[in-house]
């Protein structure tokens, strides 16, 4: 028994001194261990004779006690001590200002877009808005691309399973022009309005997107030319990239919804792209079958309408060769805009 006190005495000592947890097990394991000091005494009992061993067993059994409650007091001490290192290393000084929250800013396409806006203002025009789903009247057949037209495996995109109320066809809108037949037929002539916003077509790679910008324009009065789209689309490309230093060609071209119709390429006089003609936007004299679409008299009223990308003139502006990069929310990126 001499030697149990020993025992007790040196693993007391032992653990109060110890400040790793790892250490401490490696010392309850030099006692209490398989192969531990109490562990042979326990495993001794039964040599001794009949009389001792219940005796010697409850004294080694309560100092195993003494032992097992001195190990659970030092974890937890370890425990503490870890944690208040830890919560004096991750202090926060609640005595310095907070940090605010950082402003907002507005997205390169939505400042595109208000330029847009802006400048056609400028000279008259009204801003119009319409939904996103619309029907396939107004997105197709009343541009003059009836059912089964060729022209439409160009646009064709995402229907949905409902229904206008008069049984037509609903689908996310291929572009904004279903707003020329919404305001014509809202509006008395003349019509001279734009209408941005989003559109969507079943393509996606560097310079295409399921869903993009779009803004139409549409001037119907009875006496508007073609030479009227040219002075006013050039002008627009003027002050949108506030330079006289491009050219503007007008390509003959195909639209059901115009005719004559045209594409529009523009060519800088300066900079990085300087005599590079690129494809900027479609147009025409408004078909006369639109016109009369809009409940209008094709024989007295005329006009033309384009339809131009909002990306692709952001792009070109701020020197941008990925759509993509619009939409990815890299805050990299759109900080060069704010």
């Amino acid at each position: 028994m001499d030697n149990l006190e020993k025992i007790v005495s040196d693993a007391l000592e032992q653990f109060s001194g110890i400040n790793d947890a790892a250490a401490l097990e490696q010392a309850k394991a030099h006692y209490l261990g398989k192969s531990g000091a109490l562990t042979d005494l326990l495993k001794g009992l039964g040599k001794l004779p009949a009389e001792q061993r219940r005796e010697a067993g409850s004294h080694i059994n309560a100092a195993k006690d003494r032992l097992e409650a001195a190990l659970a007091r030092r974890r937890e001490a370890l425990a503490q001590l870890q944690l208040d290192a830890r919560l004096a290393e991750e202090a926060l000084d609640v005595t310095l200002p907070g940090r605010g929250a950082g402003r907002g800013r507005l997205h390169p396409l939505t400042r595109t877009q208000d330029r847009i806006e802006a400048i056609f203002r400028s000279i008259g025009f009204d801003v119009a808005d319409g939904p996103e789903i619309e029907t396939d009247w107004n997105n197709f057949t009343a541009l003059n691309n009836p059912e089964n037209h060729p022209a439409r495996s160009m646009q064709d995109t995402f229907y949905v399973e409902n229904k206008d109320a008069a049984g037509r066809p609903l689908l996310l809108r291929t572009h904004t022009s279903p707003m020329q037949v919404r305001y014509a037929r809202m509006h008395a002539p003349p019509l001279k309005v734009i209408a941005p916003g989003r559109t969507y077509r079943v393509d996606s790679d560097a310079t295409h997107s399921p869903m993009f910008h779009q803004v139409e324009g549409l001037w119907i009065d009875e006496d508007v030319s073609f030479a009227d789209l040219k002075g006013v689309y050039t002008d627009f490309l003027r002050r949108f990239f506030e330079t006289d230093e491009l050219e503007v060609r007008f390509r003959p071209s195909f639209f059901p919804f115009t005719e004559p119709s045209a594409e529009i390429d523009m060519a800088f006089g300066a900079g990085p792209n300087k005599g590079q003609w690129l494809e900027i936007s479609g147009a025409g004299q408004v078909h006369p079958s639109v016109i009369r679409n809009f409940g209008l008299d094709p024989e007295r009223y005329i006009g033309f309408a384009f339809g131009s990308g909002i990306e692709r003139l952001a792009m070109l502006r701020y020197g941008i060769h990925d759509l993509r990069l619009f939409y990815d929310g890299d805050l990299r990126f759109l900080q060069q805009f704010a």
